[in-house]
């Protein structure tokens, strides 16, 4: 074992297995039913895919079962508790039911006033609970068309995490809103992230008595909701290379043995312990960023899926190993388009020598001088929504990886 702290890089260096017709565009979530190994991927191709994983020993074998479409790109997903439907929300305002397994068409079930970010399914209360960037909280029975309650939240969110009674929303500005869902119509208690920069994650303890925050500053905190225990509450620092920063995307616990894994922008994923504050595991790094990642059911099986752009069509592209993550200077899009950035974060879209856009890569590694925007999760979709009719980005793999006991 080794203490907490930083974490080396290939396309797949642990051997993970591939999916079989993986996206074809960047993964946004990754999700396992609860009740067998069925496997949901959301992506920015506007795409929701299903995969049944057989695992036998350390073989594991993927058989592609369906796919729905959204009109613009999906953001989040969660099963129903029954292992049976599936809820997906993203940019087109929307939340979709999916009756999977029954063969049943998708419905709306959910709208919002801008996209919807995350959402949970919780099942102790038998209702749906959506998260937005219209800066909403809203739970919906599905028998209803209107949700049952709309909460304000004070900012857009960003992620957000539930094991009931426990629910966490963190949103821009770096708030983290707490409830106990025996009262959900009412905050708990709000508090300041611990971390100094931008929410990209959240994870509830299994025992409800606390949660994990995941930030991009390559830093995870993790803090109890007993005052009491407060002495207890600590960060870390994880996702670094020398004076590099990389953001944390993925945060899970493991359904057994309760310690859990993180996944960063600097291709790693990585497996802890909170209580004797040690990392119990670090894998090799990938060659590309890790933007979502989930535990199967029982914890056996390990699913991330990481960022691969590959550029098309393009006359003379000034492109090291054609990868967006070093784009140089100047890149013509198309005659009214200019794309102009630097090896580092930010890349602003000009037409007719105007700047109209500016797009916060959450991707990029970041010096710890400059560790980030608030603005890079807007950013981030906004700015993909427009340059994918450019170019095309796609994610190279969804990789499983059969788990040890003792990871």
């Amino acid at each position: 074992m080794s203490a907490f702290g930083g974490s080396t890089a290939n396309a797949n260096p642990n051997r993970s297995v591939e999916v079989a017709s993986p996206p074809s565009d960047s993964v946004s979530s990754l999700c396992f039913s609860s009740k067998a190994n069925h496997l949901v991927a959301t992506s920015w191709d506007n795409q929701v895919r299903c995969w049944e994983v057989q695992k036998q020993g350390t073989t594991i074998t993927t058989v592609p079962k369906a796919s729905i479409s959204h009109d613009q790109p999906v953001l989040c997903s969660a099963w129903k508790d029954d292992g049976t439907t599936v809820f997906s929300g993203g940019c087109d305002k929307q939340v979709k039911m999916w009756p999977l397994l029954s063969g049943g068409q998708p419905v709306t079930v959910a709208m919002h006033d801008a996209p919807v970010k995350d959402l949970a399914w919780i099942p102790e209360m038998s209702l749906l609970v959506t998260g937005s960037w219209d800066k909403t909280l809203r739970y919906w029975d599905l028998r209803q068309q209107n949700p049952t309650w709309v909460q304000q939240l004070p900012e857009r969110c960003y992620a957000l995490t539930v094991k009931h009674p426990l629910m966490v929303v963190g949103t821009a500005d770096r708030n983290l809103v707490i409830f106990n869902l025996q009262n959900p119509q009412t905050e708990f208690k709000r508090v300041v992230s611990p971390l100094k920069y931008q929410t990209r994650c959240l994870a509830a303890f299994p025992d409800q008595q606390g949660f994990l925050v995941g930030s991009i500053e390559g830093r995870v905190g993790v803090h109890h909701l007993d005052e009491a225990q407060a002495s207890k509450n600590f960060t870390f620092k994880c996702h670094r290379d020398g004076n590099d920063i990389y953001s944390v995307n993925s945060l899970n616990f493991h359904p057994v043995h309760q310690t859990f894994a993180t996944a960063g922008s600097d291709g790693a994923f990585n497996f802890w312990d909170k209580d004797s504050k040690q990392r119990l595991k670090a894998m090799l790094r990938c060659s590309q960023p890790i933007t979502s990642s989930a535990f199967n059911h029982d914890g056996s099986i390990y699913a991330y899926s990481f960022l691969g752009i590959r550029l098309e069509n393009f006359e003379s592209a000034p492109f090291s190993d054609l990868s967006i993550f070093f784009l140089y200077f100047t890149l013509y899009l198309k005659p009214q388009f200019v794309m102009t950035g630097a090896k580092v974060l930010k890349i602003t879209i000009h037409q007719q020598q105007r700047p109209i856009f500016t797009y916060t890569n959450p991707w990029m590694p970041r010096s710890r001088a400059n560790p980030g925007s608030e603005q890079a999760t807007e950013s981030e979709a906004s700015a993909l929504l427009l340059m994918k009719r450019n170019y095309r980005i796609c994610t190279w793999a969804i990789l499983l990886r059969v788990l040890s006991s003792n990871t």
